[in-house]
């Protein structure tokens, strides 16, 4: 074939394919002009007066308590659309639908993209865009979604802009719109959450009704996502902006202003309403907000008696604390660590206290761990060669290598020398004394020795998942500066409970249809994090009583005679938040003492969290099976004597002079030999200077110290002194 005739053939080729497309094109537009004509047209009164037909229902772990039924007590009052404020509606369209009233039904540019997407993921979760398609979808339409079901849709929502104006149809749809719980319609919504009509809503207060339609359960303002739904309100404003509907200073004092969202009504009628809302938020998110008028039968893993004690618990102390001028509030959470099985969840003292915004959920929320972050790092340390009788020394220390050595009480920036609680150093521990008595600066030396980010990368395997990067926490990490919440931390916990085996929490057990088909059921999904071993070694160094005194009696609220627990708590700067966190085999429980706000608690901080969790773990502990940790392993008597807890060893000159673990070893090869060229780790003259120099002043700590410092040239006799010096900060 010439070079000629081949154009010639995909020239026609090319018109073949373009007219059999558009014949298709045709033969499918006719269909659907034909299918609307004869579709009769749904009836608008139906639609105005529809009551929701099944209720879902939540339960217990033994699927016999009921915990909410969630449109029991439906809350609907339908207005016309001249009552309804302007604001409302505009909010409303620039958010939902900015085209309303320029389509006939369905956007076919939305359709397109849609099914580009669809066919993409395999799925069928693009589509009913328009508020006129929303309408036709929530009450003529199943709720299975279908290729036909998605047609019937774009069918029914033409033929209803043929029938209905553009004023009722968004009438129909502000009536009907789901705002969360048992509210159904903007002016429920309005009276609900602002305590006005929906006639007399302001700008803002529009703004973040329209904010909650597309998820109303997780936009809640109750909940933890309060941040996003500032940011969506936002959006809204942003969206009316553009559209002309509100002015510049409109838009900017809207933007600006303070809301206030009104509490709730107290009800007998729901059963820990912090963890029910929590698993509604997730059936929204997974199943869309439709699907809880839809009737399904939801079983949890709550344990329903366990609940009602720790809610109790929880808010004697929350009242004793903020009686006595400490946290205002305080969150719990208990989990099976064997399942990952959520067993109770508190999320404040009280979900009907509007003083201390009860219905806030504190376990969700994110909050810094202050110490309780030790145990990933002390674990990490452990898989790396290092053991429990390791020594690290607790004593003035500079760690900025922006700073001289000698700079040991220096902690202004660029320096950082932190303190401890006490302001005290107790000299040479071994890392289960360091981390029972919950000592920062032997922490903080653990944490450079196993690396910032192989920390973090540790603890979100372990499932704390929103902590940031090295260059966000630094060494701070291990006091807790990077932020988590209380319920994927106590999850983390029950992993060491486990052996290392980590079960990721959760709150549903089976999921079932209106016709009893099951949708979900629960799946263990283990996945070890930690080798049995070291899981083990945390779990010994937590438990030993012995070990935490003097921070702690032996007898005191931390021991939990006749069981095996392990125990960590935790407190960050300023007082803000107190946390304790302790687990058996069978169970894991963590409580949180604060202010909602994160002002400080003040003084007495380390003490709110303590008694709260002994309480409420003994209360866990006689509902589930008395069980032990596994033993660890033996000190090998093969690792270096500084790992074995010798610190008195005669060095390369043959002086018993203590040395840090940067003399004795490599810290990226632990159980190798030491280095060669140890001045060549940018911490080296820091930590050497600041163990010969309190050594020197505390000699019966060290029997076998010299009476005097060791000079800074004898640390880096083969460093220049200005590497110590170093502005080299990315080692922090």
């Amino acid at each position: 074939m010439t070079t000629s005739a081949r154009r010639v053939w995909w020239r026609h080729t090319i018109i073949a394919a373009f007219l059999g497309f558009m014949g298709i094109g045709f033969l499918a537009a006719g269909g659907l002009l034909l299918a609307v004509i004869l579709t009769p047209a749904p009836d608008i009164a139906s639609f105005a007066n529809r009551q929701v037909d099944q209720s879902t229902k939540i339960y217990d772990r033994t699927g016999q308590v009921l915990l909410y039924d969630y449109n029991r007590d439906v809350r609907r009052n339908i207005v016309p659309l001249s009552d309804v404020s302007p604001n409302a509606i505009n909010a409303t369209v620039a958010i939902e639908d900015s085209t309303f009233y320029e389509h006939g039904g369905v956007r076919f540019t939305s359709i397109l993209r849609a099914m580009l997407t669809d066919a993409l993921s395999g799925s069928l979760s693009q589509g009913g865009s328009t508020i006129t398609q929303q309408v036709v979808k929530n009450t003529l339409l199943t709720r299975q979604k279908s290729v036909i079901r998605k047609i019937h849709e774009w069918i029914l929502s033409i033929k209803m802009e043929q029938v209905y104006s553009k004023n009722e149809i968004l009438q129909t749809y502000l009536n009907n719109i789901p705002f969360g719980g048992t509210l159904y319609g903007i002016e429920s919504a309005s009276q609900a959450y602002f305590g006005v009509s929906s006639r007399d809503l302001s700008l803002p207060q529009a703004a973040y009704l329209a904010a909650m339609i597309q998820a109303p359960s997780y936009y809640s303002p109750y909940g933890p996502n309060r941040a996003a739904l500032d940011a969506r309100k936002n959006l809204v404003l942003s969206r009316m902006h553009t559209l002309g509907f509100i002015t510049d200073a409109q838009y900017a004092s809207a933007k600006a202003a303070t809301v206030t969202f009104s509490p709730t009504a107290a009800s007998s009628s729901i059963i820990a309403p912090h963890f029910v809302f929590y698993i509604l938020n997730q059936l929204e998110q997974q199943y869309g907000p439709n699907a809880l008028i839809s009737g399904l039968k939801v079983t949890t893993t709550l344990d329903a008696q366990l609940q009602i004690e720790e809610e109790a618990v929880v808010k004697k102390y929350a009242l004793k604390n903020a009686a006595n001028g400490g946290a205002t509030n305080a969150a719990l959470v208990a989990i099976d660590p064997q399942t990952g099985e959520i067993l109770s969840m508190v999320g404040s003292r009280d979900y009907f206290d509007s003083q201390i915004d009860g219905q806030f959920n504190a376990a969700l929320a994110l909050r810094q761990p202050g110490s309780t972050m030790k145990p990933f790092i002390y674990s990490l340390a452990l898989e790396r060669g290092y053991t429990r009788d390791t020594v690290v020394f607790d004593v003035p220390t500079q760690f900025s290598t922006a700073c001289s050595p000698t700079a040991v009480w220096n902690n202004k920036a660029p320096c950082y020398a932190p303190v401890d609680y006490d302001n005290t150093y107790r000299g040479p521990m071994t890392f289960e004394t360091a981390l029972a008595q919950s000592i920062n600066i032997p922490a903080i030396k653990v944490l450079y020795l196993v690396g910032i980010q192989n920390a973090i990368n540790l603890a979100k395997s372990m499932g704390l998942t929103t902590l940031g990067d090295a260059s966000q926490c630094g060494l701070t990490v291990v006091i807790g500066g990077c932020e988590v919440r209380l319920l994927d931390l106590v999850g983390a916990y029950a992993a060491f409970a486990n052996g290392g085996v980590k079960n990721p929490p959760t709150g549903i057990l089976e999921v079932d249809d209106s016709q009893g088909n099951v949708l979900q059921k629960y799946t263990p999904d283990p996945t070890r994090v930690l080798p049995q071993n070291i899981a083990n070694d945390i779990n010994a160094m937590l438990s030993d009583k012995y070990a935490r005194v003097p921070e702690y009696n032996i007898n005191g609220v931390l021991t939990i005679p006749g069981y095996d627990v392990a125990v960590k708590t935790g407190t960050t700067d300023d007082f803000r938040d107190a946390w304790t966190v302790g687990y058996s085999p069978s169970v894991a429980v963590g409580v949180w003492a604060g202010n909602n706000n994160d002002t400080p608690a003040g003084s007495l901080a380390g003490l709110m969290a303590a008694p709260m969790w002994h309480e409420a773990i003994v209360d866990a502990l006689v509902r589930y099976p008395k069980q032990y940790f596994g033993e660890p392993d033996p000190i090998p008597t093969t690792v270096p004597p500084m790992f074995r807890g010798e610190y008195c060893i005669p060095d390369a000159n043959g002086l018993p002079v203590p040395h840090s673990l940067l003399y004795w070893s490599n810290k990226d090869n632990p159980l190798g030999p030491p280095p060669e060229d140890k001045s060549t780790d940018p911490q080296f003259p820091a930590w050497e200077y600041a163990i010969s120099s309190y050594a020197a002043s505390h000699p019966n700590l060290f029997n076998c110290a010299p009476q005097i410092p060791v000079p800074l040239t004898v640390i880096s006799s083969s460093t220049p002194a200005s590497s110590a010096t170093s502005t080299a900060t990315s080692t922090l």
